[in-house]
């Protein structure tokens, strides 16, 4: 199961950091990756980390002002967003893809696992 939390309202130029809590499974041994949905967009993937080695991965957009991380002994994984803009504005989401993937798995139907969302509103 992965919990995703921390969204809220910040100004244009805020920062943000997102958690991704994981139970139940042995995400450990995974990747988690985070996605977010604007309203009337497709679901657009941001970043992701391999739990045993750190590994990261960053769509352009996002490069330089978001920093995934992870806390092996909270099994949390962390989306810091700085520099925020009003089009950052999206339901961020925390996923776990399924097994046997291609490094890196950066589209959707590559994963499995799915939190639950978490509001992020950017004001101008």
């Amino acid at each position: 199961q992965l919990q995703a939390f921390g969204g809220g309202l910040v100004q244009a130029g805020g920062s943000l950091r997102l958690s991704c809590a994981a139970s139940g499974r042995t995400f450990t041994k995974l990747i988690v990756g985070w996605f977010r949905q604007a309203p009337g967009k497709e679901r657009e993937f941001l970043a992701l980390i391999k739990w045993n080695d750190s590994n990261q991965y960053y769509t352009d957009s996002v490069k330089g002002r978001f920093t995934i991380s992870r806390d092996n002994a909270k099994t949390t994984v962390y989306l810091q967003m700085n520099s925020l803009k009003p089009e950052d504005t999206a339901v961020y989401y925390c996923a776990a893809p399924r097994g046997g993937v291609s490094w890196p798995p950066l589209s959707q139907n590559e994963y499995a696992y799915w939190g639950q969302g978490t509001l992020v509103t950017v004001s101008s």
